[in-house]
């Protein structure tokens, strides 16, 4: 323990140092001249612009945005497929939400061609009843396909990346 405080000690004592001794050294540079005294023309001036350097910053830019590009669309139809549907999970699906308060809700859901209403807290999920009338059947996926599904926001941005996918040319999807 001793050893490392030593150590400690004399590690912040040459940071001290150093930081104290920074001013003085930049001082006595400046009074020779400063860096570019070894110079014999210490005023910076611009140099005369070169048509070969405009082109080839021009031609860097353009490469760097096609780049971009390309790195876009392959998000596009390499992720932007897989997120753009919601999954609905071994033929199952919600139909019908309704938020009680924070962490609590209702739901109407439709598994294996059965129609249950769910009472979901943030801890369990349980079966309430099992809708059997027909017409209140017929009725919910008529909402359902009324109302349509609205995607989260993940979801609906990697579905503009797959649209735009399918707006690119054929001949450049290979």
């Amino acid at each position: 323990m001793e050893r490392k405080s030593i150590f400690l000690a004399c590690f912040v004592g040459i940071i001290v140092l150093l930081i104290a001794a920074e001013p003085a050294l930049a001082a006595e540079e400046a009074a020779r001249g400063g860096y570019l005294a070894g110079y014999e023309n210490s005023e910076p001036r611009p140099t005369s612009i070169s048509w070969w350097s405009t082109i080839a910053y021009l031609v860097s830019l353009f490469a760097i945005f096609i780049f971009v590009v390309g790195l876009a669309y392959f998000a596009a139809r390499f992720i932007g497929g897989k997120f753009a549907k919601q999954k609905l999970g071994y033929g199952g699906r919600i139909l019908s939400h309704l938020p009680l308060g924070p962490n609590r809700s209702v739901c109407v859901i439709e598994m294996s061609g059965r129609v249950f209403m769910l009472g979901v807290t943030e801890h369990s999920i349980t079966l309430l009843t099992e809708i059997t009338d027909p017409d209140e059947i017929e009725r919910l996926h008529r909402e359902d396909l009324a109302f349509g599904r609205m995607p989260d926001m993940f979801s609906q941005q990697f579905g503009t990346l797959a649209g735009l996918v399918q707006k690119v040319p054929p001949m450049f999807r290979k």
